[in-house]
């Protein structure tokens, strides 16, 4: 099967950007912020979004990461991580607007396991959740506040972002 490319890599550039403007318009600013990306891709993503608020308020807003593999409901579970703490952020999520970033928006089962690692810790004033792709195919009543592309698929096809900070390169692609 051949890949079709949905983006290349201006088009996440101008992507980034946009989203970028829609989370400080959203929070009227960056008072309260924080970034919390999902890894692998989410986080790198994360990152990007946070440089871009940089240039465009001339703040630095918290960001971390956030692992949810513990908290997935369609794994195997191990019970030596289940005390672990799944993020790491040098700054408190409680009182905050936590926006989680993740790459592809798929059946909501990651952000579910997303919101659970956070509330287990944590006390948020919000959360918000920022994605790359959504493709459809909820399982879950979860939607994003920030989608850079609705891209709908088959659930046979599958959706990779390629990112530079881990791969050769920066698209989008369906196979």
């Amino acid at each position: 099967m051949s890949e079709r490319v949905i983006m290349d890599e201006s088009a996440i550039q101008r992507t980034i950007t946009r989203i970028a403007h829609e989370i400080l318009e959203y929070n009227k600013g960056t008072d309260h912020l924080i970034l919390l990306g999902i890894k692998t891709r989410g986080a790198f993503l994360a990152h990007r979004i946070q440089q871009k608020i940089e240039q465009i308020e001339e703040i630095t807003v918290p960001t971390g990461t956030i692992d949810v593999t513990q908290f997935r409901d369609d794994l195997e579970q191990t019970t030596e991580q289940a005390n672990e703490k799944t993020y790491e952020i040098d700054v408190s999520l409680t009182n905050q607007v936590v926006i989680i970033v993740d790459d592809v928006l798929y059946t909501g089962r990651t952000v579910r396991a997303s919101l659970d690692a956070i509330l287990q810790y944590a006390r948020p004033k919000k959360i918000g959740l920022a994605t790359l792709i959504d493709r459809g195919h909820r399982e879950l009543p979860i939607r994003a506040d920030f989608v850079g592309k609705n891209i709908p698929t088959a659930r046979e096809e599958a959706v990779s972002v390629f990112l530079s900070e881990i791969d050769s390169r920066n698209a989008v692609v369906i196979e």
